[in-house]
């Protein structure tokens, strides 16, 4: 398609709407204030309810807006800071300031074709999976499955239990001595398993974030965290530097 094209095609009026939206949460609202009501603000902008609607459920789903049964829709708090780094406590699962990792649950299990792939694995080969959320201030931000093929921990003792399993192969993990971590970044939404974890609907913009932890030359796990992009920011390094998370597109997670 040529410029002339894109240059001809208009604007959504949510779009706008959207746009105009955000002038005005910036200019006359502050954090936690209730918005007027559909009727109210149909009438202030001259649109029809549906397109009201349309741009409300766009801001509400970047993180600007907060639906509350009973009272109403609210200017969301600015997203919070998550630090993304080799001392988080990502693979220890401390708490820091605040942040904690919960486990979910931990399965031993052999390898799908894709994860033996990211593994560098032969095709079921076993791997313990330790999936665990990120809690910040008492909010789930994050869903995590970390893998560890079962030969990088052969002392691993056998435990039933799936909480002091997880807590085994963290520590067999960090006893390992990972010395060297790599990531990337994709946007992504969530899909139906990780939706539930974070207790968002199928679709919500999600920031995945694939870390590789490396060990005496050779990977020794690999973790996929995807991050809720509407109520948090991604930090990494030493210098602060703020990432901030966009809605975005499906992108491909390992299963």
């Amino acid at each position: 398609m040529g410029q002339g094209t894109l240059a001809a095609v208009a604007e959504p009026k949510y779009w706008h709407l959207r746009t105009v939206l955000l002038r005005t949460m910036d200019t006359e609202f502050s954090t936690g204030q209730v918005l007027p009501n559909e009727r109210e603000l149909s009438a202030r902008f001259g649109v029809a309810r549906a397109t009201l609607r349309q741009a409300l459920d766009q801001l509400e789903l970047e993180g600007r807006l907060v639906r509350r049964r009973g009272i109403g829709t609210l200017v969301a708090a600015p997203r919070v800071g998550i630090p993304v780094a080799g001392r988080d406590g990502g693979r220890s699962g401390a708490v820091r300031g605040g942040q904690e990792w919960k486990v979910v649950d931990c399965t031993t299990g052999p390898a799908s074709a894709a994860l033996a792939r990211t593994l560098n694995l032969a095709e079921g080969e076993q791997v313990h999976t330790v999936r665990r959320l990120r809690v910040v201030q008492g909010v789930t931000v994050a869903a995590e499955s970390l893998h560890v093929p079962s030969a990088a921990l052969p002392h691993l003792a056998v435990v039933v239990d799936g909480n002091d399993r997880a807590r085994g192969v963290l520590r067999q993990l960090e006893r390992v001595g990972v010395d060297g971590e790599s990531r990337s970044v994709e946007l992504g939404v969530a899909e139906s398993a990780e939706a539930a974890l974070l207790e968002r609907p199928p679709g919500t913009p999600v920031l995945v974030v694939t870390t590789q932890y490396a060990a005496a030359g050779r990977l020794a796990a690999v973790a996929v965290s995807t991050y809720r992009a509407d109520t948090c920011k991604l930090t990494f390094g030493e210098s602060g530097v703020a990432v901030q998370v966009p809605a975005g597109v499906k992108a491909a997670a390992v299963s």
